[in-house]
């Protein structure tokens, strides 16, 4: 049984696990860092290329981010919110390019412009709303508005082909929208990182237990199993962050801080069209969102993307979401049963009975034909053929199911951290817009989990260094908006030819 002791160990090795890990690296390179990963590789779950989107979510496309209320009024704070939490992900990665001339940009961001496209009448007189409220913020200062005919055949040329016109169609534009690979930048990270002494990876090892190591300590216990070899695994530590996906949860409860209580999780999976036909492929060059059906979770809002992956374009629709008990692609059937525990019964009992549309439509989902799945592709692709598309898996996602104010419990889609009071733990849970913001979420877990150091003037220097709006808010600062973006734009290669 092999036995060490780290400052820092991550679980789980997929892009949050290794952001957070090279941020910790670069404040301070003395801090010995484990990353302890299931899987025989890192980046092969939530990560991994074709299990999500490959979308830079920015608020651009997205039109879950702007949501309509009753009254037909249309709210955008959360789009600015996501904006400008992408735009520090982009100078995190800049940095990272001018620290390391090896580190090709296109190795793992491409521009892609990002679009909305909606049809009748309704949706785009929401559309257009939308729009005016964006395009008057600087942060959406770049986006364009089309009905024209021509100009859409130009922005989206395989959904106007054999299009019957009427019904009206619209659509929004930002041309420097980025496609990503989060595969790709966590190994870039991590192989970064392993050549440095203080930094450890396990692969191929399977977490079993998580507790303090007494009760007056600050302290963690880890306790792994090395798959099919027997051997095992203990790690002490004074700070763990649970980065596995939606593993993350059942770790989580392990721990059996008093801040988990009332958590659970409600599993998702989905699929993917992919174009098989290099024809059609070449043709589109853009990720295209529509508006979600009724009661479809926001993972499913439908969208033909280009996916840059390895150098080589590919085009995907959809997902195809559906009702799942796993919490991870490559994890048991028996992960949503297991998660279930007194504390949370309450949460899923309230969740379960205020989403019964929900869980009916991924039932529903699941029994789709590939006839009905083309049928939906159909509205984006008019003349699409099924024989050019094959339907591929896609990742699993974990939406955060939490107490209620007022209800026993309610489902959330989203991103949250939890953290032990003493700051001695913290936990990822929950989706989308997840990768995209990884580094904004990362320093969240500093500030919560680290506030003494982050206040240290050497740590606010090399935050700084990193990300240079650090401090400051994107969302009310034009010119620093500009200023940052004229950098990263120009580093990460986004800016339209």
């Amino acid at each position: 049984m092999a036995s060490i002791h780290t400052d820092i160990t991550l679980v789980g090795g997929g892009i949050m696990s290794a952001t957070l890990a090279m941020l910790i690296h670069r404040l301070d390179p003395s801090l010995h860092i484990c990353m302890i990963e299931k899987l025989p590789e890192i980046a092969l779950e939530s990560s991994q290329a074709l299990n999500n989107a490959g979308t830079g979510h920015a608020g651009y496309c997205e039109l879950n981010y702007t949501p309509q209320d009753k009254s037909g009024a249309v709210h955008i704070q959360r789009a600015l919110e996501i904006n400008s939490a992408f735009e520090i992900s982009l100078q995190f990665w800049s940095h990272l390019v001018h620290s390391d001339p090896s580190i090709s940009p296109q190795l793992f961001i491409n521009r892609v412009p990002h679009i909305s496209a909606v049809w009748g009448d309704h949706n785009i007189d929401f559309l257009k709303k939308r729009y005016n409220l964006l395009k008057k913020h600087h942060l959406f200062s770049a986006m364009e508005w089309s009905e024209d005919e021509n100009t859409l055949a130009e922005w989206m040329p395989l959904m106007m082909c054999g299009r019957q016109i009427p019904p009206r169609i619209a659509a929004t534009r930002v041309a420097h929208g980025a496609d990503m690979n989060f595969g790709a930048i966590t190994r870039i990270i991590v192989e970064y990182l392993k050549k440095n002494a203080n930094f450890q990876l396990f692969t191929n090892t399977k977490v079993t237990a998580l507790n303090r190591a007494g009760n007056s300590t600050k302290k963690w216990v880890i306790k792994a199993e090395v798959q099919n070899s027997g051997e095992s695994l203990t790690v002490d530590s004074p700070f763990v962050f649970l980065g596995a996906g939606g593993i993350a949860l059942r770790l989580l409860q392990k721990s059996g801080i008093q801040e988990a209580a009332g958590y659970g999780g409600f599993p998702v999976s989905g699929q993917w069209l992919i174009c098989r036909n290099q024809e059609l492929i070449k043709q589109h060059h853009a990720k295209v969102y529509s508006l979600a059906a009724v009661n479809a979770p926001p993972m499913s809002v439908p969208h033909l993307d280009t996916r840059i992956i390895d150098g080589k374009a590919s085009l995907l629709f959809g997902p195809y979401a559906g009702f799942t008990t796993r919490f991870l692609k490559n994890s048991s059937r028996l992960d949503l049963m297991k998660s279930v525990r007194p504390g949370n019964i309450k949460s899923l009992l309230g969740a379960g009975k205020d989403n019964m549309d929900l869980t009916k439509y991924l039932v529903k989902e699941v029994f789709q034909t590939h006839s009905q799945r083309m049928e939906s592709l159909q509205a984006f692709i008019p003349d699409a053929n099924a024989h050019d598309w094959k339907l591929a898996h896609a990742g699993k996602r974990v939406q955060v199911i939490k107490r209620g104010e007022k209800k026993w419990g309610k489902l959330e889609f989203g991103t949250e951290i939890v953290a032990s009071q003493d700051g001695s733990l913290a936990a990822l849970l929950g989706a989308s817009p997840g990768a995209s913001v990884s580094v904004k979420t990362m320093i969240d877990v500093l500030e919560r989990c680290f506030h003494k150091q982050m206040k240290t003037a050497s740590w606010q220097e090399k935050l700084k260094a990193m990300i240079p709006s650090y401090g400051q808010s994107l969302i009310e600062d034009p010119k620093l908006t500009a200023n940052i973006r004229e950098v990263t734009l120009n580093t990460l290669k986004l800016l339209p030819r």
